[in-house]
């Protein structure tokens, strides 16, 4: 069964409270947080301190997406702001700092993750791939919410699924972008275990039948 991250980009940020104590009653599975600098990604989102907030309102698994420069600075921070799950974009710095990265995360005992932009090919993480509990595959560009989703990319996620059935079995493969509940069978039959979603989410008119038929 499919685990669903609802993500909170598409919330009503002037009622976040009241929205993330609600996803956990519809049954979703994790709690999805796009932290973007401006720089990376050419929007602004949200910061440390609103993690450390969430993390006061939800005993849900707090999924962290950083779409930030040199994530290295921050990994800390935000594993201490209450991080369950801490993504950083294989294109946000070297390959140095991206695997020390990972081994700072997971000795914080927090889970580490990697994510590709739809324009990064499935071999861009092989360096990564056994230092991962979980890799992103992207769907849609970083940066914004509501965007089509990218039927192409399910090829680089069927090509990771089988390359980490033979080198780290135990690492899940978790899709963000465009995910709805016609995209959603896409995505698991080439390989999603966890699926991001945001603007279908909070659009459905009954959010735990939504969650309920993409879990399925």
């Amino acid at each position: 069964m499919a685990k669903i991250s609802a993500s909170i980009l598409s919330a009503d940020f002037v009622n976040l409270e009241r929205d993330v104590r609600s996803i956990g009653q519809t049954g979703a599975d994790w709690l999805h947080v796009d932290v973007m600098d401006g720089c990376f990604v050419p929007n602004i989102t949200i910061g440390l301190p609103v993690v450390k907030a969430l993390r006061r309102v939800t005993g849900l698994p707090m999924d962290v997406h950083l779409m930030i420069d040199r994530p290295i600075r921050y990994a800390r921070q935000f594993v201490e702001a209450g991080a369950d799950w801490l993504t950083i974009h294989i294109e946000a710095d070297t390959q140095e700092n991206n695997l020390a990265c990972l081994d700072l995360i997971r000795s914080l005992g927090c889970k580490a993750a990697i994510a590709l932009k739809p324009g990064t090919p499935a071999q861009a993480a092989e360096p990564y791939l056994q230092k991962c509990d979980m890799i992103l595959v992207m769907t849609v560009e970083p940066g914004f919410g509501g965007q089509s989703f990218m039927e192409p990319m399910m090829d680089k996620l069927k090509a990771l699924r089988t390359r980490l059935d033979r080198v780290n079995p135990g690492c899940i493969l978790q899709v963000d972008g465009g995910v709805d509940a016609r995209t959603q069978a896409l995505c698991k039959a080439n390989g999603a275990e966890v699926l991001v979603t945001g603007s279908a989410y909070f659009k459905a008119s009954d959010r735990a039948a939504f969650v309920k038929a993409i879990q399925a």
